[in-house]
């Protein structure tokens, strides 16, 4: 009977310290968080009233900022999947996540020619694989600076000037 005991005992033991850990290491609240900027702005108050106005501009900022010429990313909507072919047979699977870097207001025309984007994107990609670059050391910084330039040239010849950067959210290889 105690056998059975000892181990549900050291479980609600260890249960009681993990929270009581848990509750003394959280995060301290942020003052400014809990009465939607009155504690953070008390203080300000003695400094006049536009200092008073900056913690509210302060969170506005995130949400203007695609509205005032920011970039935008868009994420592609599906994966990338590229095989790794070596001497007639595929020895592998890259799987590639990307997303775009655009200027603000141009979401939608990206979504609009994503198929045309899709299609110079997997050209480049099969491109790059045929040459080696999946090979190997595939995560290398010098490999993956080759891709994203070549990625690039091929989304602004594809859409336009309006992307700035592709950026690699993702990436697998997956051996056979």
């Amino acid at each position: 009977m105690i056998r059975k005991l000892i181990p549900v005992l050291l479980g609600l033991i260890g249960l009681g310290i993990g929270m009581g850990a848990g509750i003394f290491l959280r995060p301290a609240a942020v003052p400014a968080a809990d009465a939607g900027g009155e504690h953070a702005a008390q203080p300000e108050e003695a400094a006049g009233h536009e200092a008073s106005a900056k913690p509210d501009h302060a969170e506005e900022a995130p949400k203007e900022a695609g509205a005032e010429g920011g970039p935008e990313y868009v994420k592609l909507s599906n994966q990338f999947v590229i095989p790794v072919v070596e001497q007639g047979k595929v020895v592998s699977m890259v799987i590639l996540a990307l997303t775009l870097e655009v200027g603000a207001g141009t979401t939608e025309a990206i979504y609009a020619r994503e198929p045309k984007l899709r299609d110079a994107f997997l050209q480049v990609l099969f491109d790059h694989a045929n040459s080696g670059g999946f090979d190997g050391s595939f995560t290398d910084g010098a490999n993956l600076v080759l891709l994203r330039k070549a990625l690039l040239e091929a989304a602004q010849t594809a859409i336009g000037p309006n992307v700035s950067d592709v950026l690699i959210s993702d990436i697998a290889r997956q051996d056979s």
